[in-house]
């Protein structure tokens, strides 16, 4: 109901703007416009908006004066979700020979995210493709153009946009074209084209050498192969790269290690990773099972009380009653149980992984933010408790 009042004294002023400016031969035509006007007010009147807000945006005439109503109107009908109105008024606009090259490339861009919103992506792409034709609103049309090979997956259409974009925003997209080339190594792992994998992956470290993701497809990538020492080296690299992710590659660090017959190395290399990145709990979890393994329960267990004292961990805690459950007397167990049994639930409704950009939550890693579309931005959450920004 607000649109349609604001519609009302749109088209009124409209009218009048084209009555001033065309004298005596427009007033024939208003006066044939004028039923169309109490038409429109009678469907307000009768409570049939949308009829209502069909004819006030008929009586609009399209000229220089009105051209960015029409477009205030179609945005706004898009953000609404009325997706045919905004395409009709669009189109509408298009149709016009009156426009000038500014105005119609203004409306075919609209256009074409309209039929993004309406998920009709060939359209879109094909109205995006046409504005850099015409050497036009480049850098919107490609910044759309890439949001559509996103989500059908057409990562090498991705990689030809950004080289486009960064030629003309002077932005860098590393980052991004990391991603794709990730995307496009994964592909051909899917193929079984390793050595393809292999020379995608190096491409996208040489696009980001911080790209976390590309040193765990390297690492995998040698494990499969049987290169374990090349894997470990790969897998170290995270650390280096975003401590966030120590948990996500040290399940398979550990495997490679002891594959190799290096599980001392491996506790060294724990014990360096939990004094460098104090609050990240999984190398201190892992560090606690080699403990465990090579120097006894009791050593474990005092090294993690020491370190929850300090740092504490729901995960941590969990732990913790584990192995106080394995020294404890039956008699004694039942409480400690049920003190498990509340941290586990505790945990399990909480997410583990969270975007930095828009606050999404999710149980599992997604390297693309499925909220915000960003990349890179969703991560691990660690330490007790990790509030979304």
């Amino acid at each position: 109901m607000e649109l349609l009042w604001l519609l009302l004294p749109v088209a009124a002023f409209s009218g009048w703007m084209a009555a001033r400016r065309s004298g005596n031969r427009h007033e024939a035509r208003r006066d044939e416009r004028a039923p169309i006007y109490f038409r429109g007010l009678n469907f307000l009147l009768n409570e049939q908006p949308d009829k209502a807000i069909d004819v006030f945006v008929e009586m609009l005439e399209v000229d220089s004066e009105t051209v960015e109503t029409h477009l205030a109107l179609g945005n706004l009908f898009r953000r609404r979700g009325e997706v045919d109105r905004a395409i009709r008024i669009h189109q509408n606009l298009i149709a016009r020979p009156t426009l000038s090259r500014e105005q119609r490339g203004l409306a075919l861009l609209e256009l074409g995210q309209d039929y993004m919103r309406a998920g009709l992506h060939d359209r879109a792409e094909s109205l995006f493709k046409e504005l850099g034709d015409l050497n036009i609103h480049q850098q919107p049309a490609l910044e759309n153009l890439l949001l559509i090979y996103q989500k059908e997956r057409e990562w090498q259409k991705c990689l030809d946009v950004v080289r486009q974009l960064e030629a003309l925003s002077r932005r860098s997209y590393a980052m991004e074209r990391a991603h794709y080339y990730c995307e496009l190594a994964q592909q051909a792992r899917g193929r079984h084209d390793m050595k393809q994998a292999e020379l995608l992956l190096r491409k996208a470290q040489g696009s980001d050498p911080a790209c976390v993701r590309a040193s765990l497809m390297q690492a995998d990538l040698a494990a499969a192969r049987g290169g374990c020492k090349s894997a470990i080296a790969a897998y170290r690299k995270v650390a280096g790269q975003d401590p966030a992710f120590i948990g996500e590659m040290l399940p398979a660090l550990i495997v490679c290690h002891q594959q190799e017959g290096t599980q001392r190395e491996l506790l060294d290399y724990l014990q360096g990773l939990s004094r460098k990145h104090q609050g990240v709990i999984a190398p201190v979890l892992a560090l606690v099972d080699q403990l465990g393994e090579q120097q006894g329960r009791e050593r474990a267990r005092e090294y993690l009380g020491d370190y929850l004292g300090k740092h504490p961990d729901l995960r941590g805690v969990a732990r913790l009653i584990e192995l106080d459950l394995q020294r404890s007397a039956a008699s004694d167990q039942e409480p400690l149980r049920l003190l498990g049994n509340i941290v586990a639930k505790l945990l399990a409704a909480g997410p583990a992984y969270l975007c930095g950009n828009c606050g999404f939550t999710a149980k599992s890693l997604h390297w693309q933010c499925p909220g915000c579309m960003s990349w890179s931005t969703i991560k691990p959450i660690t330490g007790l408790v990790e509030e979304p920004r």
